[in-house]
């Protein structure tokens, strides 16, 4: 093997004799540390030194070559360095149970010169191949983390640009869904949902109206009260969302289909399109109502101007048990300064929509 650095051998042995012959079959090809006893060995790795493998003796006095080992398997740091345990009585159990504790092989004393070095050398090369290897297989690993990390930026991507289409028509709605996605992140977040939940939420609370592409433009953009008729084709978007996001393998897209077929349901069972009340309805989607309805009423629709933010939080309030899940309700008047600093933020800036997104939720950027 080509070192850059001789490697380090520790051993353990309370018989300075022992240590000192060791030393002198070894000091030509390796850095030499020793220990007299198991807890002096303990106490050197605490306090920095790092081997690349420990000859250790069974029996000492104050702490067995076992206990030790079983202490240094037990220890994320040390796990991996081969441990060959030194006795003066060979027996198959003592063998077995040196395995059982964790050793790599065994060295019958008294000492063979050309057995310790063939031993040693064997149990390192072992020892730095499946060093080099996992290391290998880290970096890989975090290579294709960083590759499918960037497909996941440019679908998402994608995603909401496409979702965009769906608020496009509307001139008065086109940061509607940066709004209403981080508005349902902050209550969510509240009501302690965890950060992975958080981050497909905030993906797939943009696909909640994604059915309104369906929606005939003499409806979506009527000026005026919606008919009975228009108003029935109107309810359809839901369905027509469902519709469009069934069937795909992932997640925030499955979340995204359950949140544009639920997301006009209501907790008292009034809404649509399955008039499903309480907790029948999923909480994203309980969630995303309150995001969506308080966006609506703050923002100017072809129908409306907008209202100032005390009749929004009224009606919000008066919402509570019909409209609205009481829970959601609490959690979304407890953010109310950061559902204020959302709709500041969402002014038009220049941003790309991912980081318009990111900005107002908090989520961290990837690397």
């Amino acid at each position: 093997m080509n070192f850059l650095k001789k490697p380090l051998v520790l051993a353990v042995d309370d018989t300075p004799s022992n240590i000192d012959v060791l030393y002198r079959i070894l000091k030509n090809d390796y850095e030499f540390a020793a220990a007299l006893g198991g807890k002096d060995a303990l106490d050197a790795l605490d306090s920095g030194i790092f081997p690349d493998i420990i000859l250790l003796d069974v029996v000492m006095p104050d702490m067995s070559g076992y206990e030790v080992c079983k202490n240094l398997k037990k220890n994320d740091k040390f796990k991996d360095i081969p441990v060959i345990f030194i006795t003066a009585q060979y027996d198959e159990n003592d063998e077995a149970k040196g395995f059982e504790a964790g050793a790599s092989d065994y060295i019958v004393k008294p000492f063979n010169t050309v057995i310790v070095k063939a031993r040693i050398k064997t149990h390192l090369d072992l020892y730095f191949i499946s060093k080099n290897l996992k290391q290998q297989v880290e970096d890989r690993t975090a290579d294709l983390n960083k590759a499918l990390e960037k497909i996941k930026e440019v679908s998402l991507e994608t995603i909401l640009r496409l979702t965009n289409a769906s608020e496009y028509k509307d001139e008065d709605t086109g940061s509607h869904i940066q709004r209403m996605s981080n508005y349902c992140v902050a209550v969510a977040k509240k009501m302690g949902i965890n950060s992975n939940s958080l981050e497909w939420i905030l993906y797939a609370a943009p696909m909640h109206d994604i059915g309104k592409i369906g929606i005939p433009d003499r409806i979506l953009l009527k000026p005026g009260k919606l008919d009975s008729e228009e108003w029935e084709i109107m309810k359809t978007h839901t369905t027509i969302g469902a519709k469009i996001l069934e069937g795909s393998t992932a997640g925030f897209i499955k979340l995204g289909e359950v949140i544009a077929a639920t997301h006009h349901e209501k907790w008292d069972g009034s809404g649509y399109p399955s008039g499903i009340k309480g907790k029948k309805i999923p909480l994203v989607s309980r969630i995303v109502a309150i995001a969506d309805v308080f966006d609506a009423l703050t923002t100017r629709r072809p129908y409306k101007e907008p209202f100032s933010l005390e009749k929004s939080f009224q009606i919000i309030r008066e919402g509570s048990g019909k409209h609205f899940d009481p829970k959601v309700v609490d959690a979304f008047f407890s953010v109310e300064d950061e559902i204020l600093s959302i709709m500041e933020k969402f002014k038009d800036r220049g941003e790309t929509m991912l980081m318009k997104i990111r900005l107002a939720s908090g989520l961290k950027e990837k690397s």
